[in-house]
């Protein structure tokens, strides 16, 4: 089933956003969340690039945006271990962009940037002096967000780290005082690159996340070289670990900022104080303010899972179980609502529902036949995926526990990107109150279990009951967003939805389980226990023979969605 371009003339793209995704657990992901966030889905002025093109260069960029992402995190995994040094980081880590979204984050995606776009086609200097009094907002918002926020670290670890167990809150507020300027220049990133994507000029903001990791990984080869450890007790903060790790991770996140202000140069723009506030901003003000309802949700839900987990010891481990499962999304989904959203978004303003049913159960069955796979293979090769990434330096003696809990949450993958998806067709619809009302759900659900999972004691245990609580929270959010789709769209056209997902499953189910009797083997016929080799044996090993299988069966069960699935992602990586 090809994927039709959208047809020229169609007019709500101009305003249609798409909107943030607040991570919902520990390992931020805000250099690239800064970015996609600010993407706006809309016609390409002619004598430009196309958008399709501009989108394969986009998948490109976030490709390579993750994997450098995902490998300093690692190094700092392999550098520091997965104990109470990486929690206490990680705990700090998260709070900048949390407390970026609480300032301007959400209201930069569902208000600024429409009429941003807006304000370039009609006003008569092309958007200037707008453009001039938010950045002169903006700063100045930023600034003081960022300086209060400095003053109340202490404050703001005691919302998110347990004060007892096996936390350390000291180090983290230690870490807090380091990261916390990262508010100021979030903003500035996310603010520029909203420009820059408004005058067509993608790479820049695509590429500049890569440039925030490369940073972040010099720094931890310096803090590697650096001798010593980390001193807890006492705790100084001249320690030349803790400024070489907070201060290094910061000038990445300045450095993803600084780049992309000479582009912004190069079109003339020249930025000068302006004040006063634009009336046109005033007829979103709903929008932002559903917005802002929908971060502080999530943040307070995060607020659980961090309380739990840190009181455990297992919030880093919990983390890097929730960024291998967001990868296939970060790659793989972006392709796909690549595709969909601007069809989406033109049918909505055109109230034609039958045109949204059918991009949305497209969408869904895209994401089934290219996710569902690899939540199962997954499941299958968990512990051998933990084995091959953890077990090196610090974090070895805590591979397989991860591998576990990859294997237990994976089943979340594919609810995951369809809760996304259903959330972007009522933003496609100007309705931000309903997915908020979707995350109070989801939270009423995650806050109960995550506070009964700090009880189980053991640090493995909490865990295991953590991941499954995250993913088991994106399954009520798809139940919950189908029903309220069908309640105010009518029949969304399941059935060949579950008539994909069927076979897709059951190819799935069967390819899984001759993945993992297939790692089996490798581990019966490797002498000695287990590590990094053999981890990396069965990876390779077991990935091959669940593909295959899986595909190879998905192909006798005619699953129709599936030359389309691989020709579109494919097409879309080849594209420049």
């Amino acid at each position: 089933m090809p994927i039709r371009r959208p047809q020229r003339g169609w007019h709500a793209a101009p305003t249609e956003p798409i909107p943030a995704v607040v991570p919902e657990a520990g390992i931020d992901q805000a250099a690239e969340h800064a970015t996609e966030q600010t993407q706006v889905i809309r016609p390409v002025s002619p004598g430009k690039p196309s958008l399709l093109k501009a989108s394969g260069s986009m998948a490109i960029a976030t490709l390579a945006s993750r994997f450098t992402g995902f490998l300093w995190k690692l190094m700092l995994a392999w550098a520091v271990g997965t104990g109470v040094v990486n929690d206490s980081f990680m705990v700090a880590n998260n709070l900048p962009n949390s407390i970026f979204e609480f300032l301007i984050g959400g209201v930069l995606t569902s208000v600024i940037v429409p009429v941003l776009v807006r304000a370039q086609k009609s006003d008569a200097d092309g958007g200037e002096a707008y453009i001039q009094r938010l950045l002169s907002l903006g700063a100045v918002v930023l600034g003081v967000g960022t300086v209060l926020s400095v003053v109340g670290a202490g404050f703001l670890v005691d919302l998110y780290a347990a004060g007892d167990g096996k936390s350390n809150p000291e180090l983290a507020t230690a870490f807090a005082f380091l990261l916390l300027p990262q508010i100021f220049f979030y903003g500035v990133s996310a603010l520029v690159s909203a420009i820059l994507q408004a005058k067509e000029i993608f790479s820049p903001p695509a590429w500049a996340p890569v440039v925030n990791n490369l940073v972040v990984i010099a720094t931890l080869v310096v803090y590697y070289l650096v001798p010593g450890e980390i001193t807890l007790n006492p705790l100084r903060m001249t320690d030349a670990h803790l400024l070489t790790l907070g201060i290094g991770v910061t000038l990445g996140v300045a450095a993803q900022a600084v780049i992309q202000i000479p582009s912004l140069l190069r079109t003339g723009f020249r930025f000068r104080w302006r004040w006063g506030w634009d009336p046109r901003l005033t007829e979103f003000g709903g929008l932002a303010l559903w917005m802002l309802a929908y971060v502080g949700i999530s943040q307070i839900g995060l607020m659980a899972m961090s309380k739990a987990g840190t009181t455990a010891g297992a919030w880093s481990m919990y983390n890097y179980v929730w960024l291998l499962l967001q990868l296939p999304y970060g790659v793989i989904g972006f392709s796909v609502m690549t595709a969909i959203l601007p069809r989406m978004s033109s049918a909505a303003a055109d109230g034609d529902d039958q045109r949204v049913i059918d991009d949305l159960s497209l969408g869904n069955r895209l994401s089934t036949v290219a996710l569902l796979p690899i939540s199962g293979v997954m499941t299958a090769i968990g512990v051998p995926l933990g084995l091959a990434l953890f077990s090196i330096g610090k974090s070895a003696g805590d591979a397989s526990t991860l591998g576990v809990a990859l294997a237990v949450s994976s089943f979340g993958v594919l609810p995951y990107a369809i809760t996304m998806l259903q959330m972007r067709v009522f933003y496609a619809m100007k309705d931000a109150r309903t997915p908020t009302l979707i995350m109070v759900v989801m939270t009423v659900v995650k806050i109960p279990l995550s506070l009964a999972a700090a009880t189980l004691g053991s640090t493995q245990a909490v865990l295991y009951a953590l991941v499954f609580v995250n993913s088991l929270s994106f399954v009520i959010g798809w139940l919950v967003g189908e029903a309220w789709l069908r309640h105010r769209m009518g029949p969304l056209g399941s059935r060949r939805f579950l008539v994909t997902l069927g076979k897709t499953l059951v190819a799935t189910v069967v390819g899984a389980l001759l993945a993992w009797l297939s790692t089996q083997a490798v581990d019966a016929l490797i002498p000695g226990s287990a590590g990094a080799g053999t981890g990396w044996v069965q990876l390779l090993v077991g990935t091959v023979v669940g593909f295959v299988a899986i595909f190879g069966l998905m192909s006798l069960l005619r699953v129709a969605e599936l030359q389309p699935a691989i020709g579109r992602l494919t097409g879309l990586l080849r594209r420049r």
